[in-house]
């Protein structure tokens, strides 16, 4: 069995006395490609902000690498939810790809020509090294969305998160943008927050549902149970299960062998 590269165990985590998260427990396991799902407010953003030592457990512990997540941090790359750019900057691909080696402490990174050669490899895994050269503010926003993924792997991490990555996607470019993560899984693992579960549903191994607690899911399907738990309502609300399940009990992401 592959070795687990993120425990999370007893974690309950709270912002100004608010309870957002409580009695997380969670492994993800090397080579593992997880859907986290769940409610807008359900604490999906921040679990991974503190997977990433961006913020703290108020009880429990979490390590990434058997470290503490800080101490990780080389080996975790991170594209958030909402990347603003001001458009009319003249900052190139090459250069957004290169902010990935900025060392702490340091406003730059260096320009060298293994930097240079690091940031072109990030973007051809990415299928973007013809816009090296290309400022940011001229491409789509899919293609913006590739090289911040390219930014996040110039460090050529082994565990890579992303935060609703298909949020400024067209549909039509949703399914090859995670084809495009599935061929990243080879080398990484992968944790990937999303509400569409179809746009990922060839690609993802396993499924955690996330609204204040966590339930962890070993295979790649969602139960119209789980859906009930995490997107609860009421008889007189139009409830997001039928909304997500399409008034299916079941939805199988995946075939199963």
């Amino acid at each position: 069995m592959s070795s687990v590269i993120v425990d999370v165990k007893q974690m309950t985590f709270s912002y100004n006395d608010q309870v957002v998260l409580e009695n997380v427990d969670l492994n993800i396991h090397e080579g593992d490609f997880v859907a986290m799902i769940g409610p807008n407010g359900g604490g999906k953003t921040t679990l991974l902000k503190l997977i990433l030592g961006l913020l703290t457990p108020s009880k429990g512990t979490i390590h990434v690498f058997d470290l503490p997540p800080r101490k990780a941090a080389y080996n975790t790359g991170y594209v958030p939810q909402d990347v603003h750019i001001n458009r009319n900057f003249p900052i190139t691909v090459m250069d957004v790809v290169l902010m990935g080696k900025l060392a702490p402490g340091k406003r730059w990174a260096r320009n060298t020509s293994q930097n240079r050669s690091a940031a072109l490899q990030a973007l051809a895994h990415m299928e973007m090294e013809a816009f090296s050269g290309t400022k940011i503010g001229e491409l789509s926003g899919g293609q913006r969305q590739r090289v911040f993924i390219a930014r996040a792997l110039v460090t050529r991490p082994r565990l890579l998160l992303l935060d609703e990555p298909t949020a400024s996607i067209d549909s039509k470019g949703q399914a090859d943008f995670f084809r495009l993560l599935g061929t990243l899984n080879k080398d990484m693992t992968i944790l990937v927050v999303s509400h569409d579960l179809l746009a990922i549903s060839r690609q993802v191994k396993t499924v955690a549902c996330v609204n204040r607690s966590l339930h962890y899911h070993q295979h790649a399907e969602i139960t119209g149970e789980m859906l009930e738990l995490m997107y609860p309502c009421t008889i007189e609300e139009t409830c997001p299960v039928e909304l997500v399940a399409h008034g299916l009990p079941h939805r199988v992401l995946k075939e199963h062998e």
